[in-house]
C-alpha cells in the first residue's frame, strides 16, 4: 500500500509563523526530508525520522533527483512522507515539480502553503511589499533561472510596482545595472533583508545606483530577499524596549519557547541554544500521606509528579515546600498553593525557611543530580529523609551555528546551573556576551567555570529574568 507526501512550506525560519496545519503533520509524519534553510526549533518538532537533504543557497547541494527517488520509495513503502521546505513549496521551491513526481507514480500528496520570504522578510523589516499610493502591485523574481541566468530585466524595468528578488545576492550588481538600463530611475529605493524573521536579521538600504557596492561591503549573505521600489523607503516597524539586542536562551527546548516568545514579543532578536534537555527517569512515588513534608525543587520535579500521582487527593497530607517562586508557581499551576517558599531560590534558603517547621517524615522530589544540601540538614534535625529522583539533566548537542550565535548575541542567559555547565562543555567558553543567571545557584555554577554574570534576577523565574533585561536595557 502506497504511503502519503506532504509537501510542507515552513515559512521564513521564524516557528512561530509556521502554520498549524504543518505542525501538525510534523508532529505524526514517519520521515522528514528536510531543507538546511529550516532552523533546528521547527526540526525539533520532528517526531520521526529526519532526513537532510541540503538545499541551501551557495552550499552544498543534494541533487534534486535524489530528493525525488526517496520520496518516492519512502512512499512506496507505505510511509507518511514530509518534504519540508523554506518559506512557500510552490514559490521557487520546485514544490510543482515533486508534486509532478508524485501524480506520475500514483502517489497521493497533499500541499500545505508556508508564509514566503519575500513577504515575510520585508515585513519584518518593516516594508510592505505593497502599499497603497506607493505600489499597487508586487512582482516575485528569481535571481537566476535554472542554468544560473538572470531574468529578463528589460521586462522587468516596466513593471508598474514592487520587485522582490530571491536568490539575487550574487547577480546583484547585474540586476541592478540591467534594470537602470531598461529604464527604472538610479535613485531608485532598495532593500536587502538578509535572514528575514530570524535571529541576526539585518537591513541593508541604499538605491539601484549603490546597492550592489553596499552588499559587499557589507558582506551580505544568503538567505536574504532584495526589495526595489518605492516602499523600500519605509521603515513601519514597532520597536520593543528589548529591540536591537539579541539574546541567546539557553534553556531546554518546551521552557525555552515560552521565554524567547515573551522576548520577542519585546523586540528583542532570540537564540535558542538549547544546551539541556530534560530526560523523564521511571519512578515509584512512596504513599505521599504518610510523610509531613515534601519537597519540590524544581518546576521540572513538579511536572513529573503530576504525571506519577494518580489521585491529587494524595497531596493534601504533608506540608508543601517549593525551593522558589518558579517551583511554587509550577505548583499553583496545577491547583497546590506551596506553603513554604524561602526568599532565596538555593537549597540553603529553603533550609532556612524550614527552621521553625517540624519534620518527621520528608519526601524530596528531584533530579538525578540534585544537591545534598536539603536532605542533610533535615536529616541532621532528625528527619527521615527519602529521596525520589524523576527527572535527568542531559546535555544537547549544539550546531556550529548555534554556538556561533550564541556567543555573538548580546546577551547570554542562563536558567539552571546545569545550562551553564552544558553550553560551557559544548562550547568551550561563555566570553563574548553579557551573561545572565537566574538566581544564586546559577551564578554559583557560572564562577565555577570561571566567569562572572553581569546580572542577576532578583526574582529567580523567567519573569524576573525577563525583568532584569528590561531594567538593563
Amino acid at each position: 500500500m502506497s504511503g502519503r507526501v506532504y509537501l510542507v512550506g515552513a515559512g521564513p525560519g521564524d516557528p512561530g509563523l509556521l502554520t498549524l496545519r504543518a505542525r501538525e503533520i510534523l508532529g505524526f509524519a514517519d520521515v522528514v526530508l528536510c531543507d538546511q534553510l529550516v532552523g533546528p526549533e521547527i526540526r525539533a518538532m520532528v517526531t520521526g525520522e529526519l532526513i537532510d537533504v541540503g538545499k541551501v543557497g551557495g552550499g552544498p547541494q543534494v541533487p534534486q533527483e535524489e530528493t525525488e527517488r526517496l520520496l518516492v520509495e519512502l512512499a512506496g513503502a507505505g510511509r507518511t512522507v514530509v518534504r519540508l521546505k523554506g518559506g512557500d513549496p510552490f514559490v521557487f521551491g520546485r514544490g510543482g515539480e515533486e508534486a509532478q513526481v508524485c501524480e506520475r507514480h500514483g502517489i497521493a500528496y497533499e500541499v500545505v502553503p508556508g508564509v514566503t520570504a519575500g513577504i515575510a522578510g520585508p515585513a519584518a523589516a518593516g516594508i510592505p511589499v505593497t502599499q497603497r499610493g506607493m505600489a499597487l502591485g508586487v512582482a516575485f523574481v528569481t535571481g537566476r533561472d535554472s542554468d544560473g541566468n538572470p531574468p529578463d530585466l528589460e521586462a522587468l524595468a516596466r513593471f508598474p510596482g514592487t520587485l522582490v528578488f530571491y536568490m539575487g545576492v550574487k547577480g546583484l550588481p547585474d540586476i541592478a545595472a540591467g534594470l537602470v538600463a531598461g529604464g527604472r530611475p538610479a535613485n531608485e529605493p532598495c532593500a536587502i533583508v538578509e535572514r528575514g524573521t530570524l535571529p541576526g536579521q539585518r537591513v541593508v538600504r541604499g538605491t539601484l545606483a549603490d546597492i550592489a557596492d553596499l552588499a559587499a561591503r557589507e558582506g551580505v549573505k544568503a538567505p536574504a530577499v532584495t526589495v526595489i521600489g518605492a516602499v523600500a523607503d519605509l521603515d513601519l516597524v514597532t520597536r520593543g524596549p528589548l529591540a536591537g539586542r539579541t539574546i541567546a536562551v539557553t534553556r531546554a527546548r518546551p521552557q525555552a519557547s515560552a521565554l524567547a516568545k515573551r522576548l520577542r514579543e519585546l523586540g528583542a532578536s532570540v537564540v535558542e541554544a538549547p544546551a539541556i534537555r530534560i530526560e523523564p527517569i521511571e519512578a515509584a512515588l512512596p504513599e505521599i500521606a504518610g510523610f509531613d513534608l515534601l519537597c519540590l525543587t524544581s518546576p521540572n520535579g513538579v511536572r513529573r509528579l503530576f504525571e506519577l500521582v494518580r489521585d491529587a487527593r494524595s497531596l493534601a497530607g504533608p506540608r508543601i515546600a517549593a525551593i522558589g517562586p518558579g517551583t511554587a508557581a509550577a505548583l499553583r499551576a496545577h491547583g497546590i498553593e506551596a506553603d513554604v517558599v524561602p526568599e532565596r531560590s538555593v537549597a540553603e534558603g529553603l533550609v532556612t525557611a524550614l527552621e521553625g517547621v517540624e519534620v518527621e517524615r520528608a519526601l524530596i522530589v528531584r533530579g538525578e543530580d540534585g544537591r545534598d544540601v536539603l536532605p542533610d540538614a533535615l536529616r541532621k534535625r532528625g528527619a527521615a529523609v527519602e529521596l525520589v529522583a524523576v527527572y535527568r539533566t542531559v546535555p544537547e548537542p549544539l550546531s556550529t551555528e548555534q554556538r556561533a550565535a550564541a556567543l555573538a548575541a548580546d546577551d547570554l542567559v542562563f536558567a539552571s546551573a546545569s545550562a551553564a555547565r552544558a553550553f560551557h562543555a559544548a562550547a568551550g567558553t561563555l566570553a563574548g556576551p553579557r551573561i545572565v543567571s537566574i538566581g544564586p545557584a546559577t551564578s554559583e555554577a557560572i564562577r565555577a567555570l570561571g566567569f562572572e554574570p553581569a546580572l542577576e534576577a532578583a526574582d529567580h523565574t523567567p519573569d524576573g529574568l525577563v525583568a532584569a533585561l528590561l531594567t538593563s536595557a
